[in-house]
């Protein structure tokens, strides 16, 4: 065999075979349709020395990973779903001879371990697996809008029982390596210098004995093994699923199908349906819009936002204990693994900091995430007090105090003064321009934007903005320290409401609007729910915090013009004391958990409830400003690209990920057909729907944002 081939096969002198796999020229091992030839070569090779083998032990040669999944620029290059069904035909019978093997086969399996990964070590009779955080088992194709399709839908349920399957296939979950053993997906879990020794004693225990039988409990055999049991449980799984996915996402109910069909049918025929199934998912306008999520993500893997050399942040700071602080903290602890100072005006303002981190990291020991030990060692890493101690020796200090400019501007003299010269700034605001905050500074070409969003530790995305007098290195050192935190970074210009909170605010405003004619709050919100979006407009405003909108509203008005200006509706509801969730009342009321429609706010507003328009017209009414505002950020220069806006809005407001973003929906409707909309739209409701001249003269050309 050539030295290029990703799979190598070897016999050690106690008749144990080794297929090793390390794609060349690639950091993850990823399953491509060109190893199905080398894989028939392996097999040959297997069948010449069959009587004499104890066994088979498949393993990586990758230090940090077995197999990441299949590569799916592989399904991009399919032109018709039958291309795509013979795919997942190729990887189903590679898999299946794999199985058939007449001797114990062991997966060792360190790092990641997904995907085809995942169905190819489902077809091994026993998996090893590494107590490394960094190893994860999962079939996490309906991200992409797909379904596992080398068997995964037929050989997980058989292995471990049909609702634990269920609910990994159907979210995508990855599990780690103890969970996996819980389970039953895995068989062990060791340290990983014992890894290889462990799977051959696998193979030495099995040698002379019959294949392993997959094992499920008794209580998962009578409900999977009779149809009644089954029918209970495919019927409350496609309830939750529905509830979930609201109908966008077909993948789900495809996922549902193919594994009752397999329970019913047989293993044989559940493989069919899979790979038929699977085909017909690959040219959905849905995963074809999830694929290009995942490209653009894994390219912005590779940009730093300027060419300059990143420097190495070692030790951080926060300024400002509140919720964003605190998160900030965290994430930079638990995520990017620095060492981190809180300041804060009080020592409450800290302690609570500390609180909040020994919250979220206990919550993790709970969850067996992380040990005691490992509990003490993340909180010693997180200091504080109200001065600027240790700040000499910080290499970026991330300010999270209140939204006021004079008070930033203080902020920035404060660390010029206690910091070092090379100390870079960055400023979590989410409206003020960066250039203000960085007007008095000595050092300006250390002052960024580094706007984060709530909840810190769960938002994936942060907007990194510098401004005209930002250095290169400043950019491209805080875009790969929000890469560690765990964020998904978009370069953006500096502008009043940036990208995200600038296309938000007129679809806020919208839905304001269509409120004040007097559609339900419930109607408004489950739209925009049933549309895609995580959460309702009304929601999403009680959560942000009313006085947040009335504070940045104002601020888009003066910078950017009267469109920003919504209903007036915000000094009503502050006066009634409606902060939203925060202050127990906004548009909902909230009791602990229960959160109802306070009906007070309908009087409040002088509004009398009553349903008059189609869900689907109050969804397009509340998005094609949002659309037309993501237009003029592209035209502006405020982001780069239109793979960034459809990030950003994606991974920052939730806007429906199955639609790829606001660019690739506008592709999708057509550039003209939304211009002959918003037109429409225009003459209804007022000129704030005309579209933009951006819009205009893309339509004039027949142009399209991505080729």
């Amino acid at each position: 065999m050539s030295e290029q081939t990703a799979f190598k096969l070897s016999i050690d002198e106690q008749q144990i075979a080794w297929l090793s796999i390390d794609v060349p020229g690639e950091k993850m091992n990823t399953l491509q349709a060109a190893f199905a030839d080398e894989m028939e070569a392996i097999f040959a090779q297997l069948a010449e020395q069959k009587s004499a083998l104890k066994g088979l032990i498949v393993h990586s040669l990758k230090p940090d990973n077995f197999i990441a999944g299949a590569d799916v620029r592989m399904l991009d290059a399919c032109t018709s779903a039958k291309e795509a069904q013979a795919l997942a035909e190729k990887g189903q019978q590679m898999f299946q001879k794999l199985a058939d093997l007449p001797y114990p086969v062991v997966a060792a399996i360190h790092g990641p371990c997904l995907g085809g990964g995942l169905e190819l070590a489902l077809a091994c009779d026993f998996r090893v697996c590494t107590d490394s955080d960094n190893t994860r088992l999962g079939l996490p194709e309906v991200q992409l809008g797909l379904l596992p399709g080398s068997g995964g839908t037929q050989r997980l349920p058989r292995l471990i029982g049909l609702l634990p399957s269920l609910d990994m296939i159907l979210t995508g979950k990855q599990l780690r390596a103890k969970k996996a053993k819980k389970l039953g997906v895995a068989d062990a879990v060791v340290p990983q210098t014992v890894l290889l020794d462990v799977a051959k004693s696998f193979v030495e225990k099995n040698a002379r004995k019959n294949k392993a039988k997959p094992k499920a409990s008794t209580k998962e055999k009578l409900m999977a093994n009779t149809g009644l049991g089954r029918k209970v449980i495919f019927e409350q799984a496609a309830k939750k699923t529905r509830q979930k996915t609201r109908g966008n996402y077909p993948a789900a109910d495809a996922i549902l199908d193919v594994i009752r069909f397999g329970l019913e049918k047989g293993f044989e025929k559940g493989l069919q349906k899979e790979a038929e199934r699977f085909g017909e998912l690959v040219m959905t306008p849905e995963s074809k819009a999830l694929r290009s999520i995942f490209f653009a993500t894994t390219e912005m893997k590779k940009d730093n936002g300027s060419d300059a050399e990143p420097r190495t942040i070692a030790r951080a700071a926060v300024l400002g204990g509140g919720l964003m602080g605190a998160g900030i903290s965290h994430v930079s602890v638990a995520k990017a693994k620095v060492p981190v100072r809180i300041k804060d005006v009080s020592n409450d303002g800290v302690l609570n900091a500390l609180k909040y981190n020994f919250k979220l990291f206990e919550k993790q020991r709970k969850r067996r995430i992380i040990s005691k030990v490992q509990l003490q060692n993340k909180m010693m890493q997180l200091s504080g007090g109200t001065d600027f101690t240790t700040f000499n020796h910080t290499d970026m200090v991330i300010e999270a105090v209140f939204e006021d400019l004079a008070l930033k501007q203080q902020m920035v003299a404060d660390v010029e003064q206690n910091a070092k010269p090379t100390t870079i700034f960055a400023t979590n605001t989410s409206s003020l321009p960066i250039h203000q905050i960085a007007e008095q500074a000595q050092r300006p070409e250390n002052v960024v934007g580094l706007h984060y969003f709530s909840p810190v530790e769960k938002m994936p995305l942060v907007e990194v903005i510098p401004h005209q007098g930002t250095s290169d290195e400043t950019i491209s050192t805080v875009v790969e320290f929000a890469r560690k935190q765990g964020k998904t970074p978009i370069v953006v210009k500096d502008c009043a409401g940036f990208y995200v909170n600038r296309i938000l605010a007129p679809y806020m405003n919208e839905a304001a609007q269509v409120l004040m004619t007097g559609e339900p709050i419930e109607q408004l919100d489950t739209a925009l729910l049933n549309f895609g979006f995580p959460v309702g407009p009304i929601t999403l405003l009680d959560e942000v915090g009313v006085d947040i909108g009335a504070k940045i509203m104002p601020i888009l008005v003066a910078e950017l013009g009267e469109r920003f200006q919504g209903p007036d509706v915000f000094d009503k509801l502050l006066n009634d004391g409606r902060k939203g969730r925060k202050s127990g009342k906004g548009f909902y009321s909230y009791k602990g958990k229960k959160k109802e429609v306070d009906k007070s706010i309908y009087k409040l507003l002088g509004l009398q409830p009553e349903s008059k328009m189609a869900e689907k017209e109050i969804a397009m009414r509340c998005v094609l400003p949002m659309l037309n505002e993501a237009v003029r950020c592209l035209d502006e220069g405020i982001i780069r690209s239109p793979r960034d806006g459809d990030i950003g809005a994606i991974f920052g407001i939730g806007f429906p990920p199955f639609l790829g973003g606001p660019f690739r929906y506008m592709d999708q409707i057509g550039i003209k057909k939304l211009v002959e909309i918003m037109n429409e739209h225009a003459q209804k409701y007022g000129d704030r729907f005309a579209p933009c001249d951006g819009l205009l003269t893309r339509a004039g050309v027949d142009a399209r944002f991505y080729s």
